[in-house]
């Protein structure tokens, strides 16, 4: 039994256990190019946040890592077969009834592993905070912890290379050879604004990657994906340790 993972525990070990801190990883079910499994983003979010759970619990933290939520925002994939979509406001009314929870129970502090970039949880975590006032409430997006130039030859952000290498280290045996992949080429908007990134619509998944990739994979390794999840996890394991140790009332410096 590992501790710090809820669903491995049972009812003699958790009642009588302080918990300072709630982490919830949250996912999604997607198509991921020809080549890797509907469930990367799951994967992804249940090993790096276990990993970094096991790191803050042996520095001290007391906390206590969630079932991942499997599915998430895919409003612009509504054409491609089997994504999964929850609207927004669902996310909201499943995170109110899990903070309701924490909030009764006295675990006054939360933090979203997201693993989606369709996912966006700031607005509610907003909206969440005034009707939880006792609760520190955060969210963070691994994928954006490190400089992925410092790992990774090609640029991307879905199905790419980063993700690829890291599914080649954690689930090898899902991902297709690299031969049968697409090239992961994605159409650019043609307003200049949109091209810069300060203006913004919801790509039309469809009409921007053939193969729904965005990102090149082909140069790839497990290699590359073990260095990188041991720095993720590392930075992650440090940040829910702090989190599991701060006062909410003396957070600012």
């Amino acid at each position: 039994m590992k501790q710090y993972l809820l669903a491995e525990c049972n009812w003699k070990d958790i009642k009588d256990r302080q918990i300072d801190l709630a982490v919830l990883p949250w996912g999604a079910t997607e198509a991921h190019n020809y080549h890797m499994p509907y469930g990367t983003d799951v994967y992804e979010a249940d090993s790096i946040a276990t990993e970094a759970g096991r790191i803050a619990w042996e520095a001290g933290a007391k906390l206590t890592v969630m079932p991942t939520i499997p599915f998430g925002v895919n409003t612009g994939q509504t054409d491609i077969k089997l994504d999964i979509n929850l609207y927004p406001s669902t996310q909201l009314a499943i995170l109110n009834d899990i903070i309701e929870v924490l909030n009764r129970q006295g675990i006054y502090k939360l933090l979203i592993v997201n693993s989606h970039g369709g996912n966006d949880f700031k607005t509610m975590l907003r909206e969440l905070g005034v009707r939880y006032p006792k609760m520190l409430l955060s969210t963070c997006n691994w994928f954006q912890s490190m400089d992925k130039k410092q790992y990774f030859e090609e640029p991307g952000d879905h199905a790419d290379e980063m993700e690829t290498c890291l599914i080649m280290h954690l689930r090898p045996e899902l991902v297709l050879p690299l031969d049968q992949a697409g090239d992961g080429k994605d159409k650019k908007p043609r307003i200049q604004g949109f091209k810069e990134g300060w203006a913004w619509k919801e790509r039309e998944w469809s009409k921007v990657s053939a193969d729904t990739g965005i990102g090149n994979p082909k140069k790839s390794t497990a290699e590359k994906g073990a260095r990188f999840f041991t720095d993720v996890t590392q930075k992650l394991g440090k940040l829910m340790l702090e989190l599991s140790q701060i006062d909410k009332e003396d957070f600012y410096e």
